[in-house]
């Protein structure tokens, strides 16, 4: 593909830098930078690369965590025309190894405290591995001019999926399809330029990373926080004014618990949520210990990075929706032979727009299967999730394929349980394995009720055949460095116990 697009550090962090130099772009622990400082500073990083000899669609592999410099690196890079590919420090050594082998990367950028290995896995030895004390990130000079146009399929991105259940396979975002994505999403949430993005979700996760894309294009601040300070995070957010705040139910969660030690008011004006969804019980606690602040359910998948956006508060008049397509995009529900369902029915979740993106790396075979062209020649993403659409286009998630079950003649889904469960008074967190290998399902809860009043008040709320036999209580769900609940480690739970 020969036809050139813009590149993405343009559109995002050259606009910003060009419109708004001394407005604050970034801050993280330790410091904060300007969008002019943020704007050279990838400019000298493009330089770097240059002396390097790094080229145009080479990957540079970031393991660094959520400070400035993480920015400076991705901007820089796409300055560049090479490939950003961030890994996120949770990354375990098991799964970093096949990610080093997939991606292939020319130059690493890591930790002092990693810079010869990370997790006990060695730095491949084709790669130069470079420290951020081996970078400038505050120039005196640097290059003029604006990023290079780059090819139309030329990828921005490497995305790897968490691999909770196996190797980690990276999503190609090319320019485009990013740049796309999120002017959708900031067409619907309408981040301001007096807006504070408080991002706690991993920067090598998309949710986080395109907090920075976001607020670039809005002119507002980035604020950010690893997952190791936490416990900080509510006293952060006042200190530094947080009016955003991107939630995965886990962050919510310690919100919440932050508040009942110090409820002095914040200036937080929003939330928003994806990756896995708000309960109904914690959206009212957030309601309740934040006023004022609304709630804007969210769906997606890193393949397309967003399907839906519910407008904010909006699941009170549709309660459990994650809202309608994003502009110029289009959301479908299809029946087993790929057809269009209407409105009310369930089915796989499919979407179709210019923000699908190029399929899996070096993965023909699962990106056939999920990336589907019609007659039309047309892209259409298979997501694997189910759900249905009402009258008025707005999806309703009802889980993924594999949460989908029948038990006892009955078809039912995880999400179905897990919400019951939470209905019960004094449980905050819920989680449903479901029926596998001879096992039947099992549910966990996090709470005050033991598992035996939450068995007997699902038996109130659900047919009998939706009820598990086994009820686990636990301190804390298991999660995945994203947030999420880790299935994986409960399975190995039941198996230890």
């Amino acid at each position: 593909m020969d036809s050139a697009v813009e590149n993405a550090a343009e559109v995002f962090l050259g606009r910003a830098a060009a419109l708004r130099p001394s407005a604050p772009a970034v801050r993280d622990r330790a410091k904060g930078w300007s969008y002019g400082h943020l704007d050279a500073a990838a400019r000298a990083v493009e330089q770097r690369l240059g002396t390097l000899g790094v080229r145009p669609g080479d990957r540079v592999l970031a393991r660094i965590g959520s400070v400035c410099e993480f920015l400076a690196l991705m901007y820089g890079t796409w300055r560049h025309g090479a490939t950003f590919v961030p890994i996120g420090r949770g990354m375990r050594g098991y799964h970093l190894k096949s990610v080093l082998a997939d991606a292939e990367p020319v130059l690493v950028v890591t930790t002092p405290a990693e810079a010869t290995a990370a997790d006990g896995v060695p730095w491949p030895a084709e790669a130069t591995v470079l420290t951020l004390d081996d970078f400038d990130f505050e120039p005196a000079d640097a290059p003029a001019g604006p990023a290079r146009p780059v090819p139309a399929d030329r990828l921005a991105l490497l995305i790897y999926t968490s691999g909770s259940t196996s190797a980690p396979k990276a999503v190609a975002c090319p320019h485009a399809p990013v740049a796309f994505a999120a002017r959708a999403i900031q067409a619907r949430l309408e981040y301001r330029p007096d807006d504070v993005v408080l991002t706690a979700v991993p920067l090598s996760f998309d949710y986080g990373l395109y907090q920075a894309l976001l607020s670039a294009l809005a002119g507002a601040e980035l604020l950010l926080s690893d997952a190791d300070e936490h416990t900080r995070l509510l006293g952060y957010a006042r200190e530094h004014g947080a009016t955003v705040l991107p939630l995965v139910p886990s962050l919510g969660e310690v919100l919440v618990r932050l508040t009942l030690r110090d409820d002095r008011p914040t200036r937080v004006r929003l939330f928003t949520n994806t990756g896995a969804a708000l309960n109904a019980p914690l959206i009212a606690q957030l309601r309740e210990r934040f006023p004022g602040a609304k709630v804007a359910p969210m769906f997606g998948t890193t393949e397309c990075k967003r399907m839906t956006i519910l407008e904010p508060d909006g699941d009170l008049a549709k309660p459990g929706s994650v809202g309608p397509a994003l502009p110029g995009t289009e959301v479908l529900v299809l029946d087993e032979r790929g057809r269009a369902l209407p409105p009310g029915e369930t089915g796989e979740i499919a979407v179709r727009g210019p923000h699908v993106m190029a399929g899996y790396w070096r993965a023909p075979e699962p990106t056939a299967l999920r990336f589907r062209t019609g007659p039309d020649g047309v892209v259409t993403l298979h997501t694997g999730d189910y759900g249905r659409l009402d009258e008025d286009g707005h999806l309703y998630f009802q889980g993924r394929r594999d949460d989908l079950f029948k038990r006892r003649g009955h078809r039912m889904s995880a999400i179905e349980i897990e919400a019951a469960a939470l209905d019960v008074p004094g449980v905050r967190e819920a989680a449903l394995l479901v029926p596998e290998d001879g096992r039947d399902m099992v549910l966990f809860t996090v709470g005050e009720p033991t598992s035996a009043l939450v068995l007997e008040q699902l038996g109130e709320r659900l047919e009998a055949a939706k009820v598990p036999d086994v009820c686990h209580v636990l301190p804390a769900l298991p999660l995945t460095p994203n947030g999420k609940t880790d299935r994986k480690r409960l399975r190995a739970y039941l198996e230890e116990t």
